[in-house]
């Protein structure tokens, strides 16, 4: 770490602290050339998720955005609230762990949708017609007939 104030190279940690409830570490350093002290902050470096859509526009990824599609889908089911952070916060953890700076809005759909179907049948269903853009009763059908079908293995 360069000092501030001479430009030194090297310096010692002196003291160092969690702040920002663990979200980042205070350091308070000393130059080991002029032997002035000063404070650094190390933080997770977060890198934002682009969405790349289906029309190939692209956008910030906001779990606002994720959470709200989830609630609808969930409306009026039996499934909490806590529930719905978990799958949010399941495929965040997801996105994350593949590195990678873009990620498609239809991969963020099934991951969606897989999560869905094993809490809630009726919310999987909700969502993946509007996801899936169902055309007409017959694609509708045939979803339900899929997970009818899964049920009875």
């Amino acid at each position: 770490m360069k000092c501030p104030y001479c430009e030194y190279l090297e310096s010692k940690v002196i003291d160092s602290r969690p702040t920002d409830e663990g979200q980042a570490i205070r350091r308070r350093r000393e130059c080991m050339n002029c032997g002035k002290r000063f404070t650094t902050y190390e933080k997770i470096e977060e890198v934002p998720i682009v969405i790349v859509k289906k029309d190939g526009n692209r956008q910030t990824y906001d779990r606002n955005k994720l959470l709200n599609g989830i609630l609808k889908a969930c409306e009026k089911r039996p499934v909490s609230i806590s529930t719905i952070e978990k799958i949010v916060d399941d495929i965040e953890r997801s996105m994350s762990n593949t590195l990678e700076k873009e990620i498609t809005s239809a991969e963020i759909g099934e991951m969606v949708m897989n999560k869905l179907k094993s809490i809630d049948e009726v919310a999987y269903v909700r969502f993946a017609s509007v996801y899936r853009q169902f055309k007409d009763v017959n694609s509708f059908m045939e979803e339900l007939k899929k997970i009818l079908d899964e049920n009875g293995k």
